[in-house]
């Protein structure tokens, strides 16, 4: 064996025994859809991806940032926290910036969350901050949805106690697509968050239409203790970029950006900045995405199947059909549609796509399910 291919296999090897003891690396945010090979001709409804980005000023911002990208970030990154305590009206020093929003939830699990701990959560809902944590030896307090399937915020306050890290809350949530509005939400931050840091995770926020919804960033303005995560993989079509960040107040945010690892790429700031400057994009975005979801609500409604009314990019359903075989059921459609989210074992979460991909969920669907 020559020194090239000794370096490779001892490489490997070791790249192996790292994603092995790395908690949280083989979680659920890393797992592809099991019927997912790739194929050019499938319409991926499952992933929650906005397909029409990244905008054209972002692809032109990352091609210009190959000119830089042999440096650091550093700098660029400290940059960017002043385009975003400006957006926000924060310091820069209450932002944290992160190679994707994942990143900001295993920061905040890994800085607030302990062994013989607990974290309190929302079931079901996004599980990325959960299955980091519990390989941490933290215990998860599951509080199941109520009957409308909107958190039950008076059960998860009692559930509080001297042993809880952090309470964890995504608004709109996801898989349900239920919101939380902004006066009950925030009284019930008045009430927990003196007593334990709260995270409220806004992945979905720019796709929400309802009147009685705010960010709960304003808060942070006021020195509650939370944290709010922001993502620039929906509304502006950077998933693939791998960049988010977290906002929260200075001294909060000082802990969470020492616990960071996984950096944003120049590429991906200067792709993100250019998103920011892009609303024509931005309001195409929402434009499409409240088309598709339309499409497949009154799908549903004409199927007399029961759904959440969507507030995300992404609907809800009740199949009555085990999702699994639902599944399988769409993938020999060529459409994919969202895993298994138990208890809700006969609903089916489908994001919305590209149109032409929302008209061919919609064709299927009746013969699907007939």
């Amino acid at each position: 064996m020559n020194r090239r291919d000794w370096f490779r296999t001892t490489a490997l090897a070791g790249g192996a025994l790292a994603v092995n003891s790395v908690p949280g690396f083989s979680g659920s945010w890393y797992t592809p859809h099991p019927l997912d090979d790739l194929s050019l001709d499938l319409a991926r409804l499952c992933y929650n991806e906005n397909p029409y980005g990244p905008s054209k000023s972002a692809r032109e911002a990352i091609m210009a940032s190959f000119d830089i990208a042999h440096q650091y970030p550093f700098q660029y990154i400290q940059d960017f926290m002043k385009v975003l305590g400006d957006k926000h009206g924060v310091s820069p020093e209450s932002i944290v910036v992160c190679g994707g929003s994942v990143e900001g939830l295993r920061a905040a699990g890994v800085a607030f969350c302990k062994p013989g701990g607990n974290l309190i959560t929302l079931d079901p809902t996004y599980l990325s901050m959960m299955t980091y944590v519990s390989k941490m030896g933290t215990e998860i307090i599951n509080i199941p949805v109520d009957k409308n399937l909107d958190h039950d915020l008076e059960k998860m306050a009692s559930a509080v106690n001297e042993k809880t890290g952090l309470v964890f809350v995504c608004n709109p949530n996801n898989p349900t697509g239920t919101y939380i509005p902004a006066a009950k939400l925030i009284s019930f931050l008045d009430k927990v968050s003196p007593k334990v840091p709260v995270f409220v995770d806004e992945a979905y926020f720019d796709y929400v239409d309802a009147k009685d919804y705010q960010t709960m960033i304003d808060l942070v303005k006021k020195n509650y203790n939370i944290i709010v995560s922001r993502t620039f993989s929906k509304v502006y079509g950077l998933a693939g970029m791998r960049i988010g960040y977290l906002v929260a107040k200075p001294e909060m945010a000082s802990i969470l950006r020492d616990r960071v690892q996984a950096s944003a790429s120049i590429p991906a700031l200067k792709a993100a900045e250019a998103s920011l400057a892009d609303s024509e994009f931005y309001e195409f975005s929402k434009k499409v995405n409240r088309e598709g979801r339309e499409m497949i609500s009154e799908a549903c409604t004409k199927l007399g199947l029961e759904f959440v009314k969507p507030q995300t990019n992404f609907v809800f359903f009740k199949t009555g059909v085990d999702i699994k075989e639902f599944n399988e059921r769409m993938r020999n459609k060529n459409i994919l549609v969202g895993r298994a989210f138990p208890p809700f074992n006969d609903w089916c979460r489908v994001s919305t796509g590209k149109l032409t991909d929302v008209e061919m969920f919609v064709k299927a669907l009746p013969q699907v399910l007939g």
